[in-house]
């Protein structure tokens, strides 16, 4: 958002233009009430994993099973494909050096590609299983989550080489960056989270999560206020103080989460969950908390991005065909999806 001033001094009209825009801002964030305003039936499979958003050309990147299918918003149609990304999970922006990434989790590397003409330039090897990756702009760096080595890839964004290993004390699941020099990643299996220093390559801290949160996955983060927003299995979000690991709040969730969005323009956080709800929670000042609004999505609807300039909420999801019945060594089966009914959900205030 940019600003024009005439007629006075720049001076003194930035406290009036910075009020302006707070009121206005808080006056939107108070008349907010999201709800589902499109459905766009998406052509392949039923496979896909994390959703990432570009507002510069409007380009959804969907993660789709051995490809990211790009899909633009405004045009409502796919407008490219990246290929061969075996196992792909997650895709990570540098919108300053122009380029993507691709963490491609069967394959154990990281795709390379220009985001002005999609085309791949180049593949990174990693460990096993990459799976969240997030781009940190103050080292130019590119961290990918291993799942199943328990660490994170470093890639250099502008050589495109493997740089370093971090270690982790568990199974990583999402990343979040506070654009300073750190690095959070949650830790599934140990119900922790842990801070990575983004210069220096090393772990500084394990936040305990456990008093209230259970298998942590999604996670997103308020870079100003310095406040994670992780979703947890025992259907919880926890907000924890980025400094200190202390758990501020912890809120009612639908089941089944696998990502948070925080929306800096409304102060609004979001949790995206497989049963078909859409958790807003709205920050009240002082460090509290409330739920604001549960909106009903579609089953399966577990992931999802954010339009930072229209506010919109891009979910995918599958119509549900049915659910085995659990056994000893899969006690939590996972639904089996139609064939022929992957859907692109938005929604919007």
């Amino acid at each position: 958002m940019s600003y024009r001033f005439r007629g006075t001094s720049l001076l003194n009209s930035v406290p009036v233009a910075a009020g302006m825009v707070c009121i206005s801002m808080a006056a939107f964030a108070a008349d907010i009430n999201y709800h589902v305003t499109d459905t766009t039936h998406l052509p392949g499979g039923v496979k896909w994993d994390y959703l990432t958003y570009d507002a510069g050309s409007h380009h959804l990147f969907i993660t789709h099973g051995d490809a990211v299918d790009v899909f633009d918003t405004e045009d409502k149609k796919i407008v490219g494909t990246i290929p061969d990304t075996n196992g792909v999970h997650g895709v990570a922006l540098a919108m300053d050096i122009g380029r993507g990434f691709t963490s491609n989790g069967k394959a154990g590397t990281v795709t390379i590609f220009e985001l002005s003409s999609l085309k791949p330039i180049g593949t990174v090897p990693t460990e096993k299983k990459p799976d969240a990756i997030v781009y940190d702009i103050t080292t130019k760096r590119i961290f990918a989550a291993n799942g199943e080595s328990n660490s994170i890839s470093v890639i250099d964004a502008v050589a495109g080489k493997n740089i370093g290993t971090i270690a982790l004390d568990g199974k990583p699941e999402f990343e979040a960056v506070d654009g300073k020099g750190r690095l959070f990643v949650n830790l599934e299996d140990k119900n922790q989270m842990a801070v990575v220093d983004t210069r220096k390559l090393t772990v500084v801290a394990n936040y305990n999560l456990a008093s209230d949160c259970e298998e942590p996955s999604g996670l997103s983060i308020d870079t100003k206020k310095e406040r994670l927003f992780a979703s947890c299995h025992n259907q919880k979000m926890v907000v924890v103080d980025g400094n200190t690991g202390k758990i501020m709040s912890a809120l009612p969730i639908g089941k089944g989460t696998d990502a948070t969005i925080f929306d800096p323009g409304t102060h609004l956080a979001f949790s995206s969950n497989g049963d078909g709800t859409l958790t807003v929670i709205q920050d009240e000042g002082s460090g509290k908390y409330k739920i604001r609004q549960v909106v009903k999505t579609m089953r399966a609807a577990r992931t999802m991005a954010l339009d930072p300039v229209s506010h919109r909420i891009y979910l995918v999801a599958a119509e549900i065909d049915h659910v085995d019945q659990p056994t000893e060594q899969q006690p939590h089966p996972r639904p089996q999806l139609k064939e022929d009914t992957f859907t692109l959900i938005t929604t919007a205030p």
